[in-house]
């Protein structure tokens, strides 16, 4: 009898296939690879979730600042409207609303009195008060300020436009005046801003900073809009004066008449009410008539 074929000893094992160094290296590359792309996906949508965050922070912040705005220039309104005669409560509501959302330390109004600017309105706690030399001049009480161009006031008013000094007290060269007023006091950056009526200066609104940090040009232009508000109301109560002044004359005038209508043969009532009204409309504490004899 034939032998089969011998039997194999325990099982076949199969083949394996073994991977080079190289294959494995360049697939640890690709996950490198796409772990750093996602990651710089996520980078990028984080950066614009804050970039996106930003803008609306920006957004809501120049809200709040119109708003502001708007508040206080009804605010403003508000009072000329209740102070049709009497211009102080006004320049008191636009220096205060002026230095605060400037974010100066104190603002103040002045007005021209010929060659020198006087105090009207003042805000915060830089004095106004110089007793310094330059009071020394007759005319000059210790809030006045010289309309010359060595004080940023002055110059304001003289070149009728916004003049800033980032720190005056470093600029005794160009403004020697101002330079050494703010040394007296104790303040550093200026911003004044002229209140101008049919193109000349009636008087200047103006910001201070004890320490020297200068003014935007969005705060610059937020002064320019105040010192429009000033100018309104100043015109306000002078018209105002002007026509309640005209109406008083033709009153006057009008009483006169009547008493001389009523006295054709008597001329004292009629002496006794001129009199009386020119006095009156003239602010004077009394008022004689004499008849040359």
């Amino acid at each position: 009898m034939g032998r089969g074929p011998k039997p194999t000893k325990g099982k076949a094992k199969p083949a394996v296939s073994r991977k080079s160094p190289k294959s494995e290296d360049s697939r640890v590359h690709d996950l490198e690879k796409r772990l750093a792309e996602a990651l710089e996906r996520e980078a990028g949508a984080l950066t614009r979730e804050a970039e996106a965050l930003e803008r609306e922070t920006a957004a809501l912040k120049r809200a709040s600042e119109a708003l502001e705005q708007q508040t206080a220039t009804s605010e403003i309104l508000r009072v000329i409207s209740n102070s049709p005669t009497d211009i102080q409560p006004v320049l008191d509501a636009v220096a205060s609303s002026a230095a605060r959302l400037c974010d100066s330390l104190d603002g103040s109004i002045f007005r021209v009195d010929g060659d020198v600017a006087r105090l009207m309105a003042h805000k915060g706690p830089i004095s106004e008060v110089d007793k310094g030399p330059i009071t020394a001049v007759g005319y000059l009480t210790p809030t006045d300020v010289p309309i010359v161009r060595g004080t940023v006031i002055g110059r304001a008013i003289i070149e009728r436009r916004a003049i800033q000094v980032a720190d005056l007290q470093a600029e005794n060269q160009d403004f020697p005046e101002g330079s050494a007023r703010a040394r007296r006091i104790g303040w550093r950056t200026q911003l004044s801003v002229p209140l101008l009526r049919e193109g000349w200066a009636i008087g200047v609104i103006a910001l201070r900073r004890i320490e020297a940090r200068p003014f935007s040009d969005s705060q610059i232009a937020l002064l320019q809009t105040f010192a429009d508000q000033a100018v309104i109301a100043i015109e306000n109560v002078r018209l105002f004066n002007e026509r309640k002044e005209a109406l008083d004359r033709q009153t006057a005038t009008s009483e006169i008449l009547r008493v001389i209508s009523q006295s054709p043969t008597d001329v004292q009532p009629v002496f006794d009410t001129v009199a009386e009204n020119a006095a009156r409309l003239c602010e004077a504490y009394d008022a004689s008539i004499f008849r040359v004899d």
